[in-house]
């Protein structure tokens, strides 16, 4: 669709503002990212910002969604190669890519899915990942069917019902129920990882995410699919 040199020239502008913006956030955290700031390096006068974004959290929110697609696209990226009918491969590339993207953006991963500070961007997460965790969840289940619970708390089980309706999920609320365990656990090992809560004891947390992930890959029936990657060679 073609668009003006005026509009090509504030969205040029806009994506600067958002670069600098990741630029102070990695740089110095969220508490770094001020309107104040990045008006300075951007060259222009803090009222002038506003013209693009009305408020910093309109900024944050932007830059969020940026990312939210840069990270959405690295999960894409490593499971394209893989066909549908290698649901469990793909599902094993797509948790190593979430996790790399993670350790190599500390400071990104922590905007986006560390402790949501607003719901809005908490709203905005759930509403970018759970197409993904949707098809992915799907896939396994119809390829594997693996062990789920007869019963399930009704509480949770009412829940996660609502959300497979939302989601548009075909996977029974048991199955998702063993799902979400194993998703959480891998998401929390990650979260300790990227804040570094586990350098205490693990220089290098990667050996045993690869254990955690070859424990799920057995539990769920996908052990065959489960390759530990060859480790990098040195140049």
């Amino acid at each position: 669709m073609a668009t003006t040199r005026r509009e090509r020239l504030r969205a040029e502008t806009a994506a600067e503002i958002k670069a600098v913006a990741r630029r102070h956030l990695v740089a110095g955290g969220p508490q770094a990212v001020s309107l104040r700031a990045i008006a300075r390096d951007v060259g222009m006068t803090a009222p002038g910002l506003y013209r693009y974004f009305p408020s910093l959290d309109e900024l944050v929110n932007a830059l969020a969604d940026d990312l939210y697609d840069e990270l959405a696209a690295a999960l894409a990226r490593a499971g394209a190669p893989l066909p549908a009918a290698e649901a469990g491969a793909r599902a094993l590339a797509v948790c190593r890519a979430f996790r790399a993207w993670s350790v190599a953006h500390p400071a990104e991963f922590g905007l986006l899915l560390g402790p949501a500070d607003t719901e809005e961007r908490l709203a905005r997460a759930a509403r970018r990942f759970e197409g993904i965790f949707a098809t992915l969840s799907t896939d396994l289940w119809r390829q594997y069917r693996f062990p789920a619970p007869v019963e399930v708390d009704p509480a949770l089980a009412a829940q996660l019902d609502a959300w497979r309706q939302r989601a548009g999920s075909a996977v029974p609320t048991p199955a998702l129920r063993v799902l979400l365990g194993y998703w959480v656990r891998l998401y929390g090992l990650v979260s300790l990882e990227v804040a570094g809560h586990l350098r205490a004891v693990l220089g290098d947390a990667e050996p045993l995410f690869e254990e955690t992930l070859r424990e799920f890959a057995e539990a769920l029936g996908l052990g065959a699919a489960y390759r530990r990657p060859a480790p990098e060679r040195a140049t």
